[in-house]
C-alpha cells in the first residue's frame, strides 16, 4: 500500500525561524513591542526606480507569460553586471531567472540530484539547502565547520567527506548564518578537487554586494561548470518580488530549461520588468548608501553584544547577520530565545535552524533594523539578562 505523505517528508524539519516569527507577531497583534532582529530581510523598501519600472509595466496591461529561461533583455542586463561588477564574461544565454534563489536551488537540484546521492553541505547553514537535496531523493551529508575557518569549508574536510556516493558540494558566501566568507584560494582549490572527482559545485552567492571589508570573488572565477545562485532579495532590497537568478554551465541549459518550463511557466512578470531597474546608477548609488548603513549596524551591534557575554565566534564581514556564542550565558539557545522573545520582546534565531554542529551554543542576530532600535533590543537583553 501507498505511504502518504510521501515518506521523505519525514526527512524535512520546519524552518523553526518562522515559527518563532508567528509567535513575535501574535504577540505584536496583543499589543507588545517586539524588536526583530529574526528574519533574514533588509527592512528598507525596495528602492524607486524599481518600483516605478514595475508599475509602468503593469499600467500598460500586458502582464503576460515570459519565456520560461526569463525575459530575455533581464538576462542581458546581468550578464552585463558580471561584465561590470566582475570584469567576468558570461554569456545571456547561460542566466536563468527564476522565482527567487530559492526557484534556483529547487531547479539545480532537480537537474542533479539522484536518488541516494550525496551532497556536502556546509554546517551551520542555511537551513532550507538540505530540504532541497532530500526533496528530490538526494543525500545531504553536514561538513562541521570551526569558528577558526571562519565556519567555512577547508579543501581537506570537503575532500575527507567525499565517498563514492558523492555527487557534489553546495557552498555560500558570505554565508547563513555566520555572514563569512571563503577566501578565494579556498575556493578555487575546491572547486579544482569537486572537478577531478566527477562532480558538481553549486555555490550560493545571494548576499553578493553586501560586504564590509573586501568585495566577495564570484566562483565563475574559477570555471565555467559551476551552478552559481542569486538573487534580487537581499543586496537589491526585493525580498517579496521573489525574483531570482541562476548561472547554468552551458550543457546544462537545456535541461533546467525543461524544468523550468515544467515547474515555474516562467518568473514574475512584473518582477522581471522592476528588475530592468536594478542596474540603474541610480539604483546602484541608493544601495551603496545601504550597504554602508548595514556595515554601520554591524559595527555597532557586534561589540554592544560581547559586552553583554556573547562571543563573536567569527567575523561577519558580509550578509547582516552575527553568529554569537552564547554558551557563557544558557546552556540552551533554543530556550534562551524563546524566553527572550516572551519576557523582553525581542526575536532572535537559535542556532537549531541551522544544523546539528553544536546549535545550543549558538544564536543568529539579524541587524536588519536601525542602529536605534538594535540599541534598544541591547538595552533589553542586558535587563533580561539581570
Amino acid at each position: 500500500m501507498p505511504i502518504f505523505p510521501a515518506s521523505r517528508l519525514a526527512h524535512i524539519a520546519p524552518f523553526h525561524v518562522m515559527e518563532l516569527l508567528t509567535r513575535a507577531k501574535a504577540l505584536e497583534a496583543a499589543g507588545r513591542d517586539i524588536v526583530h532582529m529574526e528574519i533574514g530581510e533588509p527592512d528598507f523598501p525596495t528602492p524607486e526606480p524599481i518600483v516605478a519600472a514595475a508599475q509602468a509595466q503593469i499600467a500598460s496591461g500586458r502582464v503576460f507569460y515570459t519565456p520560461a529561461l526569463g525575459l530575455p533583455e533581464l538576462r542581458a542586463a546581468i550578464a552585463g553586471f558580471y561584465a561590470t561588477r566582475y570584469a567576468i564574461d558570461i554569456p545571456a544565454s547561460r542566466i536563468v531567472v527564476t522565482a527567487g534563489a530559492s526557484g534556483a536551488l529547487l531547479l539545480t537540484m532537480a537537474c542533479l540530484a539522484e536518488a541516494g546521492s550525496e551532497w556536502l553541505l556546509a554546517d551551520p547553514g542555511y537551513p532550507c539547502n538540505r530540504n532541497f537535496v532530500r526533496s528530490f531523493e538526494g543525500l545531504p551529508v553536514s561538513i562541521p565547520v570551526r569558528a577558526e575557518n571562519n565556519f567555512q569549508p577547508t579543501l581537506a574536510e570537503v575532500e575527507a567527506h567525499w565517498t563514492a556516493r558523492t555527487a557534489g558540494a553546495l557552498l555560500a558566501s558570505p554565508a547563513n548564518p555566520t555572514g563569512t566568507l571563503i577566501d578565494d584560494a579556498t575556493l578555487a582549490a575546491i572547486a579544482s578537487s569537486v572537478r577531478r572527482k566527477g562532480g558538481q559545485l553549486v555555490v550560493d552567492e545571494i548576499y553578493h554586494g553586501l560586504t564590509y571589508e573586501r568585495a566577495a570573488t564570484t566562483a565563475l572565477a574559477f570555471g565555467d561548470d559551476i551552478f552559481v545562485v542569486q538573487s534580487f532579495s537581499k543586496f537589491f532590497n526585493m525580498t517579496g518580488w521573489r525574483l531570482g537568478w541562476l548561472v547554468v554551465p552551458e550543457r546544462y541549459t537545456r535541461e533546467i530549461e525543461k524544468l523550468a518550463q515544467n515547474l515555474f511557466i516562467s518568473p514574475s512578470t512584473p518582477a522581471q520588468h522592476a528588475a530592468l531597474a536594478a542596474f540603474s546608477p541610480a539604483t546602484l548609488a541608493t544601495l551603496e548608501t545601504r550597504r554602508q548603513e548595514f556595515k554601520r549596524r554591524r559595527d555597532f551591534l557586534a561589540p554592544a553584544l560581547e559586552n553583554l557575554g556573547f562571543r563573536q565566534a567569527a567575523k561577519p564581514e558580509g550578509a547582516f547577520y552575527i553568529y554569537a556564542n552564547c554558551s557563557d550565558l544558557t546552556d540552551n539557545s533554543d530556550r534562551f530565545a524563546r524566553d527572550l522573545l516572551e519576557a523582553a520582546g525581542v526575536a532572535v534565531t537559535p542556532g537549531l535552524d541551522f544544523g546539528r554542529n553544536d546549535p545550543e551554543k549558538y544564536l543568529r542576530f539579524a541587524y536588519t533594523a536601525s542602529v536605534e532600535r538594535l540599541a534598544e533590543a541591547v538595552d533589553r537583553i542586558r535587563r533580561f539578562l539581570g
